[in-house]
């Protein structure tokens, strides 16, 4: 498509740029339970009632906040955000990776397409850097509670938020248009202009549309999760694998900013081809 590139970088949320779920730094310590013992409690709810894993686990968020007398809103969800610790060079990352772009020519975007709650990211100290956020989600009653799950993105459902950037569909109530069939050259970011990070086996239905359509899918680990990615590149369904360091100068950035110029060269090698054809064409 003429113009200028779009670069699109899909991310993962929990323990993909920060080190643990989302709820655990501020949400549930506010209930008086430790980690383990809230998302056992989800857990197990989920499986007794053969319920999807998000649902069951924003159902328990609002089940023990009210047990305890706690009041829940958009706003003090928010707040949860503000507690949540990065990986070393998260925060200013977005800023050297949009800088890599301009130096190149190319206009990068990032994404967030996570399982975590949108609520509590758009509290935290990152919510500014993102196009939009794809994330689980409440409505609010007119006394502003949460009374209903709003969006739930569990694994599978995460891929189709890339069709929904891949059309710059991005509004989810617009199904339709998402629908709609659309020539591969007018998609606004084409599937071999993404970049997927991820940490592991939620990640894999959309790692695995990056490695079929052309885009790369890098996974990030923790001492905790290392074996795991580990398989993930030995069973091909990543590109590459790194610790999950995002300061300037690691093996993580220089990959992804190579990346980032080999797109922008394949977009530039196109358009000349596109040129040529045209000139062709006239003659």
């Amino acid at each position: 498509m003429p113009g200028k590139t779009i670069i699109a970088l899909l991310y993962d949320f929990d323990k993909t740029l920060c080190a643990q779920d989302m709820q655990n730094y501020a949400f549930i310590p506010s209930l008086g339970l430790a980690p383990g013992d809230f998302w056992k409690i989800a857990n197990d709810f989920g499986r007794q009632e053969k319920m999807d894993g998000v649902l069951a686990y924003m159902y328990t968020m609002l089940q023990e906040a009210e047990r305890r007398g706690l009041s829940l809103t958009r706003q003090s969800l928010n707040r949860c955000g503000r507690s949540i610790s990065f990986f070393p060079g998260v925060t200013d990352w977005f800023e050297r990776i949009d800088r890599c772009g301009e130096l190149l020519n190319v206009q990068v975007e990032h994404y967030v397409i996570s399982s975590g709650l949108r609520e509590i990211i758009d509290g935290s100290a990152i919510a500014g850097a993102f196009k939009e956020i794809y994330a689980s989600e409440f409505y609010y009653n007119g006394e502003g509670r949460p009374v209903w799950p709003r969006l739930a993105v569990n694994f599978t459902a995460k891929t189709q938020f890339v069709y929904r950037i891949n059309k710059g569909v991005l509004d989810v109530s617009d199904d339709k248009t998402l629908n709609d069939s659309m020539p591969d050259d007018s998609k606004r970011v084409p599937f071999t202009s993404m970049i997927y990070l991820g940490d592991g086996l939620s990640d894999v239905p959309c790692m695995k549309m990056m490695r079929a359509y052309g885009g790369q899918a890098i996974a990030v680990y923790q001492a905790v999760n290392r074996r795991g990615v580990e398989n993930l590149l030995r069973q091909g369904r990543v590109d590459f694998i790194y610790p999950a360091d995002y300061r300037e100068g690691t093996e993580l950035e220089v990959t992804v900013k190579n990346i980032i110029r080999k797109m922008a060269v394949s977009h530039q090698l196109s358009e000349e081809n596109i040129r040529q054809l045209r000139t062709i064409q006239r003659a």
